[in-house]
């Protein structure tokens, strides 16, 4: 059987115009799939998250705290990986590994999980609160615990492939957030006030952060395919006879 990889004897003797195209690999001159609208959404998400950390720092008295924070690092990280994700979705580029779209999308989902269980459970991940939180506080954690999930989730299922986690993701996703949970029960002076009983919430969290990505790679295997824009005649456009 033949390597469709290597160039025939006829095809590398070849002069003129063809074959100067017959040596051309197709990767070399297909053309770019430029989704600018992905890339709009994208930045409106990064914008998100953006703004609600701005409003966020502007409301707090702890701003160590609020840096040290899960939901803080994981709103930063889902922030600068959605501004380069639209930028290849605009300029057409390869998009980025599922490997770190889909360990933001469990991260931001478990802080918008935790978010909405008591108080005493989320400790070691929330962020600094106030006895009466103002309006800007307010308008953060609806910005970073319900509008970035959400967009987080509607880019996975609306703009991307499906299929692209793989299984091994299921076991490095977890690594962080269990890192960071040893980190924050620790040192909670620097992460937060730990509960009275910390070990009632730290399986918590620890459950979430495992089932999380199993949750996640078991949909991404049956969800449909988005119908994004393709050429229509062939995945790659450049037979000349097409």
């Amino acid at each position: 059987m033949s390597d469709p990889t290597r160039t025939s004897q006829s095809t590398r003797h070849a002069t003129g115009p063809a074959g100067a195209a017959a040596r051309t690999p197709a990767s070399a001159v297909a053309p770019a799939l430029r989704r600018p609208l992905a890339g709009v959404f994208r930045l409106l998400l990064a914008a998100t998250a953006l703004t609600g950390l701005l409003l966020e720092t502007l409301a707090t008295r702890a701003p160590a705290r609020l840096a040290a924070s899960f939901t803080a690092q994981a709103a930063l990280a889902t922030a600068l990986v959605s501004v380069c994700t639209a930028h290849r979705a605009w300029t057409g580029r390869r998009p980025v590994t599922p490997r770190l779209t889909g360990a933001l999308l469990t991260y931001v989902s478990l802080t918008a999980l935790l978010h909405h269980l008591p108080a005493a459970t989320r400790a070691p991940f929330t962020l600094p609160e106030a006895a009466t939180p103002t309006t800007a506080q307010a308008i953060s954690h609806l910005l970073l615990f319900t509008l970035t999930p959400l967009a987080t989730a509607a880019d996975w299922l609306l703009l991307t492939a499906p299929r692209g986690f793989r299984l091994p993701y299921a076991w490095q996703w977890p690594v962080y957030p269990l890192l960071y949970l040893g980190f924050a029960l620790l040192l909670p002076a620097l992460a937060g006030p730990a509960p009275s009983h910390p070990l009632a919430p730290a399986l918590t969290i620890a459950a979430a952060s495992c089932l999380l990505p199993l949750v996640a790679l078991a949909i991404d295997q049956v969800r449909p395919a988005p119908r994004l824009r393709k050429n229509r005649i062939s995945p790659t456009g450049i037979s000349p006879l097409k």
